[in-house]
């Protein structure tokens, strides 16, 4: 590992927020993270807050979903590559290490999501848990937020996805299997790579790979729909991985498995670059110039259509990789559309019976 490299974080640095109007002096920031590393666990502040609404409308045409809710902001598993990072300069925070240290929690959520069933203007839809940050990150264990509206969506019998590389997932079955059994519910376990060394400086604070195996193993045993994603693809970094990950997710219970292209928008870009110079000095160059080759020369790619599988040879070589793998490893294994016809409305009073 680099000397300059901070064990136990994602991002390497605070950047600088474009809200703010101060410059940020990462002198002071670096000498607490040299005294975090000397401790058990680098702390993580948790902070309340009281949104207005939890449901939001999702206008990606790339995302094939139109609603999301996101019980936490920022993640305290700190994955370099998350798109996520920019949403925390809207409340103050940096992108940087203020994103995994800084985390917003709702605590209203469940709440506000019977509000919004109740209303007659709603026609049951899926709804993604969580289209931000991963609804079973650690914080998830002492709030509870995402098992409380998982029974909200039980209660209501409204389809849900959960998007998650956590294998915290396993503790709420109790309640995602008789969404399962309704056809209420797609779980997607993100698994980037097989390697364990890749996988703790890519995404420090996530399940290992062995527990995501597992998560997609049980799962799938008690009849859970599962899709595995293999989420950021890197290239010059895990692409070589894809046929692989393609075949451990399928003989542990799949029913499928996709792709998508790292992309580094805005200051997720500064976050990465710094990262991948740190931790691999050797092939940085590489995977960052690989990374622009996909993106017409750039880190980033906002394009609907073509951001999420990127463009030219190494785009196409890892598409045809994928395929390939696809085909012999998970052939024919179409999910039927969840069930919208199961959602009620519970009287007030009235005892409910999963």
């Amino acid at each position: 590992m680099n000397p300059k490299q901070t064990k136990g974080r994602g991002a390497q640095q605070n950047v600088h927020n474009k809200f703010s109007r101060y410059a940020v002096d990462d002198s002071f920031f670096q000498d607490a993270l040299a005294e975090e590393e000397s401790e058990e666990r680098p702390k993580t502040e948790f902070l309340a807050v009281h949104p207005k609404t939890i449901v939001n409308k999702v206008p990606s045409p790339d995302i094939g979903m139109n609603w999301s809710m996101n019980p936490y902001q920022g993640c305290e598993h700190g994955c370099t590559y998350c798109y996520a990072r920019p949403t925390h300069e809207y409340w103050g925070y940096s992108a940087g290490v203020d994103f995994e240290q800084k985390v917003l929690y709702k605590p209203n959520a469940p709440q506000l999501l019977r509000e919004f069933f109740n209303r007659k203007s709603w026609h049951p839809d899926y709804i993604m848990l969580s289209g931000n940050t991963d609804c079973y990150q650690p914080a998830e264990r002492k709030f509870k937020i995402t098992r409380q509206l998982l029974e909200v969506m039980l209660e209501y019998r409204n389809p849900v996805g959960v998007i998650t590389k956590n294998a915290l997932i396993l503790r709420d079955l109790d309640l995602i299997k008789p969404l399962a059994d309704m056809n209420l519910i797609r779980v997607v376990i993100s698994l980037t790579s097989l390697n364990e060394k890749t996988r703790r400086v890519l995404e420090p604070r996530t399940s290992s790979v062995k527990m995501r195996l597992k998560v997609i193993r049980e799962l799938s045993k008690a009849g859970v729909p599962v899709i595995a994603q293999m989420g950021p693809v890197i290239p010059g970094l895990t692409d070589h991985e894809i046929p692989e990950v393609v075949k451990a997710a399928a003989d542990n219970g799949a029913a499928q498995v996709g792709y998508i292209m790292v992309r580094l928008n805005g200051v997720v870009a500064t976050v990465f670059e710094d990262w991948v110079l740190k931790v691999f000095p050797d092939k940085a160059h590489r995977i960052l110039n690989n990374i622009k080759a996909v993106h017409g020369g750039n880190l980033g790619e906002t394009r609907f259509k073509t951001r999420m599988k990127g463009e030219g040879n190494l785009s196409d070589a890892a598409g045809s990789l994928f395929k390939m793998a696809q085909a012999r490893h998970l052939p024919k294994r179409d999910l039927p559309p969840m069930t919208t016809s199961l959602f009620q409305r519970p009287q007030k009073g009235q005892l409910q019976l999963f």
